[in-house]
Order: structure tokens, then C-alpha cells, then sequence
């Protein structure tokens, strides 16, 4: 007996949070991929510290929701897993595209005529990290901005191919100094195969582990300081 998997198209819905800009025109839209085991509404927590004026923060939720523990019934999501890892990441790059495009298009319908298109950035944490370099990669969606918070480029992600695309992205990598999944024997070689394959890039670290760190954040925020000016 042969057991052949197959896939149809279907048509579901997504969840994804928002928070919402203090002011119009938005100046810029950010995208904030969580990681493994993390849900949209509460990521959004972290992005406080630079939810100000006329920044608009978006977090798109991973496709696959799953129990953190029998007992608790907590809920988180990943983006993706080893099962038909191909076909996950076509689905979400392609999501994530159409997300960006409902978000761009709505901030457009409230704006008055005449205002410069928002800035894009895309952050990604974690697992995040991943989702990011692929959408950047394999998407449509422009992103003026990508910060690589806490993991790695793929490293099935042909750089001959697509490290022109990163470059062009103002990519920026942020570690914990204590990260305990990203010691500095991995940042090193890291960056070394970015340097190998002309990857422009811009390092950023701070005091603490595998999380998203409010002072950081801010400075890669600050338009008037070192984040994007």
C-alpha cells in the first residue's frame, strides 16, 4: 500500500493584533513576528515602550496553534514545523503579503491625499527570525527595515540568491549578551557567513537573555538617535 499526501487550497481566517498609531498620517508600520510558543495579542506587550505618534505596530499570528501544557490550557503558535515544512512556508509568506497589503491599504483609505507612504520595518524574534528572512526572501511585500532579534538567518537560505535582498532590507541583528540560544561562538559564525556573502548588516547587543529588551527596542526606534533616521 502507497499513502500519497496531497494538498487542496483552502480559504481560513487569521488572526492578527494591532496597535493602533496615537496619530494620522502614519509615518510607519511595523511588523512584529513572534516566536515559538508566543501569540499575536499578548507579543504586542513588548512593543509598548515605542508605541508612540504615528507608528502603527501590527503582529500577524503563526498558522498553528497549539496547548502549552495539559494542565495550564495555555495556547501559544509557531510559524511552522519540520512536517511539510515547504508547503507552511508558502502559506505564510503568502499571508503575510496579503497581510501587508490589508494593512498599507487601510492606513491609505484614513490618510489624506498627498502623504508620503508609511515606512515598513519587520521585526522578527526568535523563531520569528526565520519567518522574516523568508518572507523578505520569497514575499512581495516591501520592507525598508529588517531587524533580526535573537536567532539566525536560515541556514538553507541560498545567500548567492537572496543576500542582495537582505542587504537591501537595512538589516540590523540584535542578541542578548546571556541569550541562551544564541551563545557567541553562534553570533560569530553568523556573521561571518553574512561578511562571506556581502551582506550588509548592522550588529546590536544588550545585558540580558532570549528576550525582547525595552531599551534596545527604543533605540532602534529613535528616529533621532541610532535607530532608523
Amino acid at each position: 500500500m502507497t499513502v500519497e499526501p496531497r494538498h487542496i487550497t483552502i480559504e481560513r481566517r487569521v488572526r492578527f493584533a494591532v496597535l493602533e498609531p496615537h496619530e494620522r498620517p502614519v509615518a510607519e508600520i511595523w511588523f512584529a513576528l513572534h516566536g515559538y510558543n508566543q501569540v499575536a495579542h499578548r507579543f504586542l506587550r513588548y512593543f509598548q515602550p515605542i508605541h508612540a505618534g504615528a507608528r502603527c505596530i501590527v503582529a500577524p499570528e503563526g498558522l498553528h496553534r497549539h496547548y502549552l501544557g495539559h494542565e495550564s490550557r495555555r495556547v501559544g503558535a509557531s510559524w511552522m514545523t519540520s512536517e511539510d515544512r515547504l508547503t507552511d512556508i508558502e502559506d505564510y509568506v503568502g499571508y503575510l503579503d496579503r497581510l501587508h497589503a490589508h494593512v498599507l491599504a487601510e492606513e491609505s483609505r484614513q490618510t489624506a491625499g498627498g502623504s508620503a507612504p508609511p515606512r515598513v520595518v519587520g521585526l522578527g524574534f526568535s523563531q520569528g527570525v526565520h519567518t522574516l528572512c523568508r518572507w523578505l526572501a520569497f514575499g512581495r511585500a516591501r520592507i525598508d527595515r529588517a531587524i533580526l532579534w535573537g536567532s539566525t538567518v536560515p541556514p538553507d537560505l541560498d545567500l548567492s540568491e537572496h543576500g542582495a535582498t537582505l542587504s537591501a532590507a537595512d538589516l540590523h541583528l540584535v542578541v542578548g549578551e546571556a541569550d541562551e540560544y544564541f551563545d557567541q561562538a553562534a553570533i560569530e559564525a553568523h556573521e561571518a557567513r553574512l561578511r562571506a556573502a556581502r551582506v550588509g548588516f548592522t550588529s546590536h547587543s544588550y545585558a540580558g537573555g532570549h528576550r525582547l529588551d525595552a531599551e534596545t527596542l527604543r533605540r532602534l526606534a529613535d528616529p533621532g538617535g541610532t535607530g532608523y533616521g
